[in-house]
């Protein structure tokens, strides 16, 4: 009658030893209830039952053994017959019902806040297992990709240089394209590599002191091509005085070339024909500031907290578009060297990328702010 009443399916052993234990606990409460006057209340040991019901069974038998309970605390007013309780036991009777279904309550919140955890950690093991296969294929996709890519650009430098016979002008023209291309394709899947194993891996920096003055020149050194196929002009200034000056930070050399080269690859290609990028470097308090200016269309308000994600474009009339990677890894050098990276609307049109470092102030030649 008892197993009739629960409903509990007996799936297990372990849960067929819980419905005997649950009809043992029972029997023995209710023993003690109706061998005893009503005014000794056994009935809290029903807490047992209810709290071992949660445990090991289901929502739904927790709430019948909890309502099991509270009712055959109350019955033993009932029976064996007696009349004419006093306010004090029918109190304790109802205090002892109250407290069992409190306890049932509880219990039914803890287990469902239990099973809440127990799906989110699931569902966080899911989402890392996929991010890790994610990750393992686009860093094998990246990584095999540069192969053939490497190959192509080789060949078309021995096209250039004549090995395989004479070259004419329209002919170097459109090898020029094609080197240049082939090239932004390599960057580009080496910046998907590197992202993806820093997020994966932290960045790791070979730090010694470093000339950002240096980095800039020889950077934009290596852009004049670009620049000047775009019909656009680049100079370097160094704040009020436009006296050229060492600018040391502790960093790696070859990360922040990356930060020149994307942020001035991104000034250039927003850039109007016959537009000019300018990089002004000065010193503010205990930074080396560094800034990118061109004159483009500007950057929509709404996009500007956004800029530095990954893959994140905009929809602004801007007349370049990327991948969304150069500013977000442009953005993971700069917080790895403890640096700060921001975007604003130049007056009366463009855009000003800037970034700040700290001072290395023990660089064979300290600054002077």
């Amino acid at each position: 009658m008892l197993h009739r009443f629960l409903s509990i399916p007996k799936i297990s052993l372990a849960k067929h030893q819980v419905n005997w234990l649950l009809a043992a606990i029972v029997v023995l409460v209710i023993t003690l209830e109706y061998l005893t006057p009503p005014e000794y209340v056994f009935g809290y040991l029903y807490t047992g039952l209810i709290l071992i019901a949660n445990a090991h069974l289901s929502r739904a038998a927790g709430w019948r053994v909890t309502i099991l309970g509270a009712g055959l605390t109350l019955f033993n007013l009932i029976v064996p017959g007696k009349i004419g309780y006093g306010f004090a036991t029918v109190a304790n009777r109802l205090i002892a019902v109250l407290a069992l279904l409190v306890t049932g309550w509880l219990s039914d919140r803890n287990r469902f806040y239990q099973e809440a955890i127990a799906r989110q950690e699931a569902q966080l093991r899911t989402q890392e297992k996929l991010t890790s296969i994610r990750e393992d294929f686009v860093s094998t996709l990246t990584h095999d990709l540069k192969t053939p890519l490497l190959g192509a650009i080789e060949t078309i430098n021995s096209f250039q240089s004549g090995l395989f016979g004479e070259v004419t002008p329209t002919q170097k023209k459109v090898l020029e394209m094609m080197r240049r291309s082939h090239n932004s394709t390599l960057q580009l899947v080496q910046t998907v590599l590197d992202i993806y194993r820093n997020d994966t891996e932290g960045l790791q920096l070979h730090t010694q002191p470093v000339n950002l003055a240096e980095i800039a020149q020889e950077t934009s050194a290596t852009l004049t091509n670009l620049a000047t196929s775009r019909r656009v002009s680049l100079s370097i200034h160094y704040g009020e005085s436009e006296f050229p000056r060492a600018l040391w930070v502790n960093g790696d050399a070859l990360q922040l070339q990356r930060v020149f080269s994307n942020l001035l690859i991104n000034g250039i290609n927003h850039s109007p024909r016959g537009g000019r990028v300018e990089v002004v470097l000065e010193c503010v308090n205990s930074y080396h500031q560094v800034l990118v200016k061109d004159r483009g269309s500007g950057i929509v308000a709404e996009e500007l907290p956004h800029l530095f994600e990954r893959f994140y474009q905009g929809n602004s009339d801007r007349q370049a578009t990327g991948s969304g990677l150069g500013l977000y890894l442009t953005r993971q050098i700069i917080d790895a060297h403890g640096g700060t990276i921001w975007a604003k609307n130049r007056q009366p049109q463009g855009a000003i990328f800037g970034f700040r470092l700290p001072v290395y102030l023990t660089a064979p030649l300290p600054p002077r702010c």
